[in-house]
């Protein structure tokens, strides 16, 4: 007899992990297909539990669940292999992919884009190379996924950016263009800047640099001043600038 809400072979990682019970998980679970939603892992707290040491943080998986509530339980994991465990600064890094993800995804809304887009950027951590441009185009590419945040193609006016001109962005709007109004609490970047960061192309420092400021506006404006539980670990993303 099949199990209601049956879901098998779904591409997955873990967002986090707490107790629950006397020898369970509860597990947050980003999926490919399904979005983000809790399941009990039954049992996976145990010294001997098959699941104890794959329901790792960072970690491709492939899992199946069953379950129609909020909350399901699992049935299986396997790991994908390929990655190998982050440590130092790209762990930081990663706790920094999982707090935001946790913090503008909604549960149960699948955006397969989202799972992409979070999977190039713990795979790019693992690398341990470019660590600020992992974190900058997730930052980009999730927030425009998610519906959040513009492209940087055009502004405001529906006219092509640019690369000569300047440029004041504000909130998570399109940019407008620099007539030489004065606007309060707008951030100015260059025309050159913004195609290069929507191009993916970081090469250059000053678009690092431009690229940092105009996540913080466009995450500012989602979140509020204060968007991460822990201080320290946003200084150390932020200090990411080369």
């Amino acid at each position: 007899m099949s199990q209601p809400g049956r879901v098998d072979r779904q591409p997955a990682y873990v967002l986090h992990t707490q107790p629950y019970r006397e020898t369970s998980l509860l597990v947050e679970v980003l999926s490919r297909d399904h979005g983000r939603f809790s399941v009990v892992a039954r049992g996976a707290r145990r010294p001997r539990a098959d699941l104890r040491g794959l329901l790792l943080p960072f970690q491709p998986l492939t899992l199946a669940w069953f379950g129609k509530g909020e909350l399901r339980t699992l049935h299986s994991a396997d790991w994908d292999g390929g990655v190998p465990q982050l440590s130092g600064l790209p762990l930081i890094c990663g706790f920094y992919l999982n707090e935001l993800m946790m913090k503008l995804t909604a549960r149960d809304d699948p955006e397969p884009r989202a799972f992409a887009v979070y999977d190039a950027a713990v795979r790019g951590l693992a690398r341990q190379s470019g660590l600020a441009t992992v974190l900058r185009r997730y930052e980009l590419r999730l927030t425009q996924v998610l519906g959040y945040a513009p492209s940087l193609l055009r502004d405001g006016d529906g006219a092509e950016v640019d690369a000569d001109a300047s440029y004041w962005c504000r909130g998570n709007a399109a940019p407008e263009r620099d007539a030489g109004q004065n606007l309060e609490r707008g951030l100015r970047l260059s025309g050159a800047s913004l195609l290069a960061i929507e191009a993916d192309d970081y090469a250059a420092a000053a678009t690092r640099l431009e690229a940092r400021a105009l996540m913080r506006v466009w995450l500012s404006a989602l979140l509020g001043e204060e968007p991460l539980a822990s201080r320290e670990l946003l200084q150390a993303v932020n200090s990411l600038s080369d």
